[in-house]
């Protein structure tokens, strides 16, 4: 028996579903790929538009070898999500080039459903979701117009058929959703390269480097307090602390990691949880100085906070907090030497200002008082764009351009501060963010990076100097909007400055930070809580199982039920036909109930000639939507228009 070739419209609806998968990775491919997959697919419609063969076999294989060449040179791999999908992406081009059957159409679709799930490798947004939800029903059509390529039925029945079936679907989604077993890792793991894109503080700093990182408005973490939210100068997030200098760059190697926090003084303890966004790195940001640590985490010598694996997905932790604190009152020999080596032959100007201030000044508290007073008394600036610096960029800075960004003022200072003989270090992280009313959490963005530095002073231990503060000090206290002159071109400026904006921007967060707590982040322990809300106290897989396997079948038995009360529904040809013959019967011309619908119409021609050609479409239409097996939506539309518009 011959396959049944593919028709020109489940061709074009094949490529329509095929490109509008696709049409996400076009800001992710190569553009000559882009172009290479619509030129593929429109050249398929055209030849089944015009009724030509499809490509030689020869000709595809020239085309896959080249496009598989050319992507390997692009990647320098096959492998991985990147390459991996580009590939996928050509291949489904040119598998469409030579697909001429109904079997081929299907097989092509099912690997459009593998298609829409390579775009949530990407990104897992509310948008995304419903883009791609529409993608399978578009998809689920074209399979469903596959099955029934012979009959010219109207496009949007199986749009209606794929639409339906969706939502029976649903509610067993939803079944697994809910108790289907969770792991504590990924079934699978991403490939490497799908976490090169992310954007995130680093563990080196180079003056000029974070400037650029506040140009994103990407979220870093969000926070929601119990309680009030602390001062916007109070909300320095810790992140990475830099101790080696080699002139220029500032970079820390890994710390031995403990399991308890060893705080001397504390005040002002603030209760919070905290969702960081995915940045590939161990760092887990708390407020300064953490007092708990979540489960799986540890902290290092310098009180940052590691997670046992890199958040290479959205993760969710609750901290504990201590706003004032005292910590190192006790400096090692080893931590001493290394938090006041400086490289030699960099910065003469810088350690000749760092000897004065220590021969003038007998206290590190006092020495650090008269650093902060230089920087607010030489008129520095707090600016996204300062110079370039060169070999000594301290001593430049610090003598001669005079602006910058907070790791120019935390870099330099730093250098000072050593060169006087103060043990110091910088503190790279976030400082402040947004408040959203509406789910009473904070926002914190890559826009809100900052660095500080921290000082040792003898009988305190290390002490936070923020030396941003001395110039601007309102870079801590209203963001840095607030810190940066007029004018200059901040990421969400349009939404800060107009209030309708800025809401709706907040109310889209809000729904999106809903999201990611409700769905992306349902893991383990939430369904382990749920469960137990509900009174299960054991959640062993067997229970899981057998609670999946009890409520699919609920579900289901519920729905083939309503299916079948459905199918028990009234032919609506044949209830419409019975309403005109009401209406005919309460005009004195009944129909007998041996009558046939031809026969009934003839005699009701002679009696009523008025309403004879009205009588006969509606027959005629009745018969073939219920006789000729010939069911059209349209048909159907027409003949429920005609009835409601008969009258005697």
């Amino acid at each position: 028996m011959t396959p049944a070739a593919i028709s020109l419209r489940s061709t074009v609806w094949l490529t329509l579903a095929m490109m509008m998968v696709a049409a996400p990775h076009a800001q992710r491919v190569p553009p000559w790929l882009s172009l290479l997959a619509a030129a593929l697919c429109i050249w398929r419609v055209h030849l089944a538009r015009m009724r030509f063969e499809l490509p030689a076999r020869w000709v595809m294989i020239f085309i896959v070898a080249g496009a598989a060449a050319a992507i390997l040179l692009h990647y320098r791999t096959l492998f991985g999500r990147d390459a991996g999908v580009a590939l996928l992406v050509v291949m489904v081009s040119l598998k469409l080039m030579e697909t001429r059957t109904r079997r081929d159409g299907m097989v092509l679709a099912f690997i459009g459903y593998f298609l829409v799930i390579t775009n949530f490798f990407y990104t897992q947004s509310i948008p995304t979701a419903l883009y791609l939800l529409a993608c399978v029903w578009l998809i689920t059509a074209v399979m469903i117009g596959l099955q029934y390529a012979q009959e010219p039925t109207d496009y949007r029945v199986p749009l209606r058929t794929s639409a339906l079936m969706l939502a029976q679907a649903a509610p067993l989604m939803v079944v697994f959703f809910l108790f289907f077993p969770r792991v504590q890792g990924p079934l699978w793991g991403m490939p490497s390269d799908a976490f090169a894109g992310i954007t995130g503080l680093s563990d080196s700093m180079t003056p000029g480097s974070m400037n650029k990182l506040v140009l994103s408005d990407e979220v870093a973490l969000r926070a929601a307090f119990d309680g009030r939210i602390p001062l916007p100068n109070r909300l320095y997030w810790r992140g990475p602390v830099l101790l080696d200098f080699d002139g220029r760059n500032w970079t820390t190697t890994p710390r031995p990691v403990r399991f308890a926090i060893d705080v001397e003084r504390r005040a002002n303890a603030v209760k919070y949880t905290v969702t960081v966004e995915p940045h590939n790195r161990r760092w887990l940001f708390a407020l300064d100085m953490p007092a708990t640590l979540p489960p799986q985490a540890g902290i290092n010598a310098d009180y940052l906070m590691l997670s046992r694996t890199p958040v290479t997905s959205r993760a969710r932790y609750e901290v504990e907090s201590w706003l004032d604190y005292g910590i190192g009152s006790e400096l090692g020999p080893a931590t001493r030497r290394r938090t006041l080596d400086l490289p030699p032959g960099f910065n003469p100007r810088t350690r000749e200002l760092g000897e004065q201030l220590r021969a003038e000044f007998a206290s590190n508290e006092a020495i650090v008082n008269a650093a902060l007073r230089r920087l607010r008394e030489q008129r520095f600036i707090y600016t996204l764009d300062p110079p370039l610096l060169g070999t000594h960029g301290a001593d430049e800075f610090l003598f001669q351009t005079r602006s910058g960004f907070c790791e120019y003022f935390a870099s330099a200072f730093v250098v000072l501060m050593r060169s006087a003989g103060v043990p110091a270090r910088v503190v790279t992280g976030y400082l402040g963010g947004e408040y959203n009313a509406l789910g009473n959490y904070l926002i914190v963005r890559q826009s809100d990076a900052h660095a500080w530095t921290e000082v040792w002073l003898d009988g305190r231990g290390w002490v936070r100097i923020d030396p941003t503060n001395a110039v601007s000090p309102a870079r801590a206290e209203g963001g840095l909007a607030a810190a940066l002159p007029a004018g200059v071109n901040l990421p969400r400026a349009a939404f800060t400055n107009n209030p309708l904006l800025r809401q709706l921007a907040l109310t889209l967060d809000s729904v999106a930070n809903a999201w990611n707590q409700t769905i992306l982040g349902y893991n383990l322990e939430t369904q382990r809580a749920l469960l137990y809300r509900a009174g299960l106290d054991d959640t062993t897989w067997r229970t899981l199982a057998i609670l999946l396997i009890a409520c699919a079948s609920l579900v289901t038995l519920l729905l083939a039920l309503l299916t079948l009360r459905a199918h028990r529904k009234e032919d609506p040809a044949l209830a419409a036909y019975r309403r005109f013959c009401a209406k005919l019967a309460r005009a004195g011309l009944p129909r007998h109930a041996t009558e046939g619908p031809r026969d009934y119409v003839s005699r009701l021609a002679a009696a009523r000639p008025d309403v004879a050609p009205a009588a006969l479409a509606i027959t005629g239409l009745y018969v073939a939507l219920r006789y000729e097996k010939m069911f059209r939506m349209t048909q159907l539309r027409e003949l429920k228009t005609r009835v409601r518009q008969f009258s005697v």
